[in-house]
Formats: C-alpha cells, sequence, structure tokens
C-alpha cells in the first residue's frame, strides 16, 4: 500500500471481521468486509473477494504472502474478469505449485535436485516404504504446501507414520489439498535462497540470495542479505541456475528459488515460491530495488528496466521475525492476547519495520502471529547485528508473549556471529531447548542494580507533592537504601547510595555506579553502568516489590523488600505446587482437532492423547507419565486458551 501511493494507485484492503480494527484496512483508500474469522471463510473465499473487486472497481490485485498468493484457480477468475493479478502466470503458479511438477520443470532447466519419489503416497504404510526405499532421515511435505505447513522430518518407520498424519492434516487445513511427497533429507544443509523477477517479455535477472537457515518447525527466524557461505562463483551458479527455471516457465513478476547448501556449496532445488516472500526487504536494503514497485510495472506489461550487471550487494540486512509466541515452548508456540502497548525502534537509524500490527491490536488463534519484519541495516555484518540488538532491546511489546528473547540471544550466540549456520541451528545451539538469557556474574550485578535504582526512584518521587503549599516544615529526601533483592531464587543485600546525578550500589564487596537518567515515565531504560551504556525495559511493578525487567532480550522477575518485609515474607506459608504429570495442558491456545483416548483408558507415557491446532499448525500432545484417563475435559472442535487442563489421570 506504501508503495502503490508512492506510485499514485489508489487501494482497497479486504478484511476478515475478525481484522476489523487491522492497520491495513487503515492504510487502504477502501476496505471491505469478506467474512467471519475462519479463512476459509474468508481470505480464502474466492467468491466474495471477487464481490469485493466488483463492488469497488478494483482493476488490479496484489495477493501480498500468503492465502491465495499461490493459487491458480484464483488468478483464472480474476482473468475472466477482466481483473489483473500483480503476480506470475497460471501456468507458472500451477508448475510450481506442486512440488512434484515443480522438481520435474526444475531438472528439465537443467536446475540440481534433491533424490526423492516421483509421484503421490496412498497412505502411511506407503510412505514408509518409500522411506526405507529412500534411506532416512526423509523430508514428508505437502504437495502444495508452503511456509512450513505441512512438513514433517522422519528418521524411523514411526516417525514416518506420524509425520504422514499429521503432515496431511496440516496441508488439508492450510491448503485444501492433502496430497504428501517424499524426498531425501540434507542433514546440517544451508537454507539459500535466490530472489528473481522477470517480465512479459521474456527478461529475468537474479537479485542475489537470502540465508534464511535459522528455522524452527521449517518456519525462518532470522534472514540475512547477502549469505556469509557463498563466494562469487557459487552464487552466480545459482543466479544462474534461478534464471534458467524462470525462462523455463515464462516466468515473469517476483519470485523466489529456494535451494538446499551442504558444506561443500554444492546446491539443490528445494522449491520456487511464486509470490513475493516475507522477507524481502532484505533485498531491497542490500540492492536499492522496491520489489512491489517492480512487480506493478512487470503487471502493466512495462519491461525491466534492470540488468543482471546492475544488480549490486551493498551493505548488510538481517531481518528478524517478531512473533506473538513463547520462544521456551518448542522455540515458539503462538500466544494470543491484546497489545496495550507497543512501540517500534524506529528513532534507531538503519530500521525498518515492517507490521500490520499497531498498539491496541488484537493478536488471534485465526492467523499466523507475526507481529512484525524488524529489518536492520548496516554497511557491515557487524554493524547490522549490532544495529539490530540495539534494536530488538529498544523494541516495546506488552500483553503478549514474544520470541524477542531468542532472537537477541541468536544475535550474540558465537556460531551466528562466525556464521556457522544450519538449519539444525536451534537443535545444535539449544539441545534443552530456549531457556531464556543465561545470566553471568557480571549480568545480575548490572540487573540487580538497575533495580535498586528503580526502586529508589521510586521511592524518592514518593516524597514528590504536586501542588503542595509551601510549609515551614522542613523534610529531608532520603539519599541511602538497604534493600534485599531476589533474582532467580537468590536473595542479594543491595546497599544503594545517591551521590548527585549518579547511584552507587554495593553487594558482596563489589560497587556498581549507574548514571541518575532513569525515567520511570518510560518504559526504555538507556543508562550507563560503570561508564557503558546499557539499554533495559522496565516491564512492570507493584506494590508488593514485585518489579520485571528485561535484561538483553529476557524479563526477569524480582522482588525487591526492605529488611523488615523480607523478614516477614520469610514466614509465610508458600503455595503448594500442581503435579502437572498428571494432566496435559495445552501449550497454547488454539483449537482441539482430535482426542485419542476415552475415560477410563489406560495410556502409556509418551501416546499422543489429542492433537491441537493453533495459527495453522498441528500440534501433537503426549501423556507425561503412564496412566489412566480419569477425565476428558475437551472435545474436537473446542477453543482452548494456554494452560487449559486437557486431559486429566488419576
Amino acid at each position: 500500500m506504501k508503495t502503490a501511493k508512492d506510485m499514485g494507485i489508489k487501494t482497497v484492503a479486504v478484511y476478515s471481521m475478525a481484522d476489523d480494527k487491522a492497520r491495513h484496512t487503515r492504510l487502504a483508500d477502501e476496505a471491505v468486509c469478506i467474512g467471519p474469522a475462519p479463512t476459509r471463510e474468508s481470505y480464502l473465499n474466492v467468491e466474495r473477494i471477487m464481490d469485493a473487486i466488483r463492488q469497488t472497481g478494483a482493476e488490479a490485485v496484489h495477493p501480498g504472502y500468503g492465502f491465495l498468493s499461490e493459487n491458480a484457480a484464483f488468478v483464472e477468475k480474476l482473468e475472466a474478469e477482466g481483473v489483473t493479478f500483480i503476480g506470475p502466470s497460471v501456468q507458472a503458479i500451477t508448475g510450481m505449485g506442486d512440488k512434484l511438477e515443480s522438481k520435474r520443470l526444475a531438472q528439465a532447466a537443467g536446475v540440481n535436485t534433491i533424490p526423492g519419489f516421483d509421484g503421490i503416497v496412498t497412505d502411511a504404510d506407503h510412505c514408509v516404504h518409500i522411506a526405507k526405499d529412500i534411506g532416512y532421515p526423509v523430508m514428508i511435505k505437502a504437495s502444495a504446501g508452503g511456509g512450513g505447513k505441512g512438513m514433517r522430518i522422519a528418521r524411523n518407520d514411526d516417525d514416518a507414520r506420524d509425520g504422514f498424519r499429521l503432515a496431511s492434516q496440516e496441508a488439508a487445513s492450510s491448503f485444501g489439498d492433502d496430497r504428501i511427497l517424499v524426498e531425501k533429507f540434507i542433514d546440517k544443509p544451508r537454507h539459500i535462497e535466490i530472489q528473481v523477477l522477470g517480465d512479459k517479455q521474456g527478461n529475468a535477472i537474479y537479485l542475489n540470495e537470502r540465508e534464511c537457515s535459522i528455522q524452527r518447525r521449517n518456519q525462518k527466524v532470522i534472514e540475512e542479505a547477502p549469505s556469509v557461505f557463498l563466494n562469487e562463483e557459487t552464487r552466480k551458479a545459482m543466479g544462474e541456475q534461478a534464471v534458467s527455471l524462470c525462462k523455463q516457465l515464462g516466468y515473469y513478476s517476483a519470485g523466489t528459488v529456494e535451494f538446499l547448501v551442504d558444506s561443500n556449496r554444492n546446491f539443490y532445488f528445494l522449491e520456487m515460491n511464486t509470490r513475493l516472500q516475507v522477507e524481502h526487504p532484505v533485498t531491497e536494503y542490500i540492492t536499492g530495488i522496491d520489489l512491489v514497485h517492480q512487480m506493478i510495472r512487470v503487471a502493466k506489461g512495462h519491461p525491466l528496466r534492470l540488468k543482471q550487471e546492475d544488480i549490486p550487494i551493498k551493505g548488510w540486512a538481517i531481518e528478524s521475525r517478531v512473533y506473538s509466541e513463547d520462544p521456551r515452548k518448542n522455540f515458539g508456540l503462538p500466544s494470543i492476547g491484546r497489545l496495550y502497548k507497543y512501540t517500534e525502534p524506529l528513532h534507531i537509524p538503519n530500521v525498518r519495520c515492517d507490521s500490520g500490527i499497531a498498539e491496541g491490536s488484537e493478536i488471534s488463534i485465526y492467523y499466523d502471529p507475526m507481529i512484525c519484519k524488524l529489518v536492520c541495516y548496516g554497511n557491515t555484518r557487524k554493524e547490522a547485528i549490532d544495529t539490530s540488538i540495539k534494536a530488538l532491546d529498544s523494541y516495546v511489546i506488552r500483553g503478549v508473549t514474544h520470541n524477542i528473547p531468542l532472537l537477541r540471544d541468536i544475535l550474540t550466540e558465537k556460531n551466528f556471529v562466525a556464521g556457522s549456520l544450519s538449519t539444525n541451528y536451534l537443535n545444535e545451539v539449544y539441545p534443552d531447548g530456549f531457556k531464556g538469557k543465561q545470566l553471568t556474574k557480571a549480568d545480575k550485578q548490572r540487573i540487580l542494580s538497575v533495580a535498586s535504582c528503580v526502586y529508589s526512584k521510586v521511592d524518592l518521587r514518593s516524597y514528590i507533592f504536586l501542588n503542595e503549599r509551601p510549609s515551614t516544615a522542613k523534610h529531608k529526601d532520603p539519599s541511602e537504601w538497604t534493600l534485599y533483592i531476589t533474582l532467580l531464587g537468590e536473595e542479594v543485600q543491595c546497599h544503594v547510595k545517591k551521590i548527585g546525578k549518579e547511584f552507587r550500589v554495593q553487594f558482596n564487596g563489589d560497587t556498581i555506579v549507574l548514571q541518575d537518567n532513569i525515567n520511570l515515565a518510560s518504559p526504555i531504560i538507556e543508562t550507563n553502568i560503570n561508564g557503558k551504556p546499557e539499554v533495559l525495559q522496565l516491564v512492570s511493578k507493584d506494590a508488593s516489590g514485585k518489579y520485571q525487567i528485561v535484561y538483553r532480550g529476557t524479563i526477569f522477575t524480582l522482588l525487591i523488600l526492605t529488611e523488615t518485609a523480607s523478614k516477614f515474607l520469610k514466614m509465610m506459608p508458600e503455595k503448594p505446587k500442581m503435579d502437572v504429570s498428571k494432566v496435559v495442558l495445552s501449550p497454547m491456545p488454539g483449537m482441539v482437532k482430535s482426542v485419542s483416548f476415552n475415560v477410563g483408558d489406560t495410556v502409556a507415557e509418551g501416546q499422543e492423547v489429542c492433537v491441537v491446532e493453533a495459527m495453522k499448525m498441528q500440534n501433537s500432545l503426549v501423556a507425561a507419565s503412564t496412566g489412566k484417563v480419569k477425565r476428558v475435559n475437551v472435545k474436537p472442535g473446542d477453543t482452548v486458551g494456554e494452560d487449559d487442563v486437557l486431559i486429566e489421570f488419576e
């Protein structure tokens, strides 16, 4: 919409009832409601979208990233009505939308391909048979899939059976097509994709590569351009194969050819996305080319003005996908809620935020949980990383759990900094899952010192009375505090002293000096600790002494008490904890798709008891221990919240 406005083109937004206050509805010149929240009744409902086109007299449709962006039947409907589709032809979408056909076309264009089964998998037994023939590990994926939906890795027969079942269910739910294919899974590959651009006159170019190796559940987390791994020779070879595929298809518009690249820089065709990719801004940063502008020009019939030699690699760009997810749960299970506070870090130079939400927006269970694409640029990779870190530290999001702690941790992790990546990065770096920022002694001291200064500032504020009449009574504001602060279960005594424009904090024989520039009205705390700049966030504070502070991406809860309060707290009884081995809790909000057991059934440890669908992903929930089912609290079709008790055992 921003690009269209720059080009003098008016826009129409379509939206579901759940998105009536969404940002895109406010940015457009007109907005039309096309149905209820479920995608099949709104964003996947072709007839309602066609009605909106007729109603507004729209001349062209840009499909965005998902939903109908690669739906050939939709494009045919548009063409029949004389409406321009800002994307490729029906033939290109059909050829690349089916993974089996796309592989055949890629081979015909001279593109390197991955070994696999050239046909449709009929059932779970057939899937196991094929997997054995190819040799484990294998990738089971939806033929009509994309965006990580309907994909499972199988390393044995049991994995193959479960993978076939779950992948086909996800495929049917997301694409209305449950066909599945199987191919060899390449261990520890890099995921590197080539951005292509073609016109209707037969011209095609490539706009360099994007490194998208850091993924969870086959969905990208961090992308960068260019790739630290590719040399000029490999980049040229991959680009030329991608262009060859475009010319084989007669492809026009923007598109992406995705490759898996092994440790020896051998590369294999994975798939082609016949649409604009979510991560396209990193390519725009290093080339200076507005891809949406080019798509609109091509759709109008204009030839490309760009030649291959016109495409530069200037600087480095990194995109961090900010999601409404809890990264401590399988690297990111969806979270829902209303954003009661939301501030993007746009005050930092070379930062771009592409977001469809704003303060007050609702994150629902119906759609993808992405909040924003945070894109940061630098002349070098280090500059881009440093800018990304500062931007993440300054990004204020309240109301939902988000994945900034994971993003922030990755950007400082030694393998990422060194450029040593693979699609298995998260599992290798965090084998026991992501636990948040792991604190050193120096980290703890920084958090404790800032927390004690915030407490002192709050205490000083309590001595200020607005509109107070002048009084002859004299009082002296406190300048010293002795506090007992509990962080990660450890209580530390802190002595705070305010001297001029500084705070001096002493604990365990160490002294920390902080600049007194903390503004209690701002969620961002920008201060200097022992002369070094540090950015933290104050999430909340209450009268009981509970403070929540964000330090390097992760929220830490502290209890700050006076000596008397600390002494009395130790006399309070502790609340008993729930025995979670006797229940199955929903790890995220979603909809129950199936329940495998009834009351009285015996369940073995590790057996699947139900499947919960959240934001188009199927999540299999298993029993933590062997036992007999005492109560089943849900049935298929029920909507559940995070930590709802689904199944109880005796």
